[in-house]
C-alpha cells in the first residue's frame, strides 16, 4: 500500500527525526524561511531528510525521510525562525517535481513504512541499549541525568540516542531505516559500542552507576 503526498524537504546532514520525537531546529537561511511561511500557511510539515553529500545544495537525497508537524514556532524580528518538529511518518522519496520554489519539494510515499506504536523492547535488549549508552557517554566525558534516562520508554530513549550520538551521516540514516524499534535497538548497540572502542583505542570502560 501506498500513499502519495507533495511536501517541502529540508535536506539537513547529521539531523534525524523518528515518529513521536521532537527536533528543535533554528532557521536562518532565506529559502528555509520562505519554506517555514509556506508550511505554516499550508499543511504545516517538513520532510525532514539527509544529503547524500554536503557539498551541493543539489545533491542526491537519500530515500527516506521523517515528515515533522509544526507544533512550535517563533519568529523574530529579523525574519528567522525557531521552530519545533514532531515526528509523525517516515516516508520513501519518490521523486522532485520542478516547481519554483526557492527549496526543494518532494512527491513522497508516507505509507512505506508501518509506523504505529511498536511493541517494546525485551527486559535484555533495553538493558544492553541503557548499558551501551553509558559506556559511550563516559567515554566521551558526558554529563548525563541517568535518572531521567531510565525513565523514559523503549522508543523514546532509543530513538533520542540515534538523535543525538556523534555518529556519522550514514550510520544516521541506516538506524533511521530500520524497520522495526527491535532491529534500531540492536543497531544502535553495535554503533555505540564501535564508536566507544574507536575513542577509547579499545580499552572497556565500565558503565557508571549514578
Amino acid at each position: 500500500m501506498s500513499r502519495t503526498v507533495r511536501i517541502p524537504l529540508f535536506p539537513l546532514a547529521g539531523a534525524i527525526l523518528f515518529p513521536r520525537s521532537q527536533l528543535p531546529l533554528h532557521i536562518f537561511e532565506p529559502r528555509y524561511r520562505e519554506m517555514v511561511r509556506d508550511a505554516i500557511e499550508g499543511a504545516g510539515r517538513i520532510g525532514m531528510i539527509q544529503p547524500q553529500r554536503t557539498d551541493d545544495d543539489l545533491a542526491p537525497l537519500y530515500g527516506v525521510g521523517c515528515i515533522g508537524e509544526l507544533v512550535g514556532v517563533e519568529e523574530m524580528e529579523d525574519g528567522r525562525f525557531n521552530i519545533v518538529l514532531l515526528g509523525s511518518d517516515r516516508f520513501r522519496l519518490l521523486g522532485e517535481p520542478a516547481l519554483e520554489t526557492a527549496y526543494r519539494i518532494g512527491e513522497v510515499d508516507i505509507e512505506a513504512f508501518d509506523d504505529g506504536d511498536p511493541p517494546p523492547l525485551s527486559l535484555g535488549q533495553r538493558a544492553e541499549v541503557e548499558r551501551e549508552a553509558r559506556r559511550l557517554g563516559d567515554a566521551l566525558g558526558l554529563t548525563v541525568d541517568w535518572a531521567g534516562v531510565n525513565r523514559l520508554d523503549d522508543e523514546l530513549l532509543v530513538n533520542a540516542i540515534a538523535q543525538v550520538a556523534p555518529f556519522d551521516v550514514g550510520a544516521k540514516q541506516a538506524l533511521l531505516e530500520q524497520p522495526t524499534l527491535a532491529e534500531r535497538a540492536d543497531l544502535l548497540v553495535q554503533l555505540m559500542q564501535f564508536h566507544r572502542m574507536a575513542v577509547t583505542g579499545g580499552v572497556e570502560i565500565e558503565p557508571t552507576l549514578q
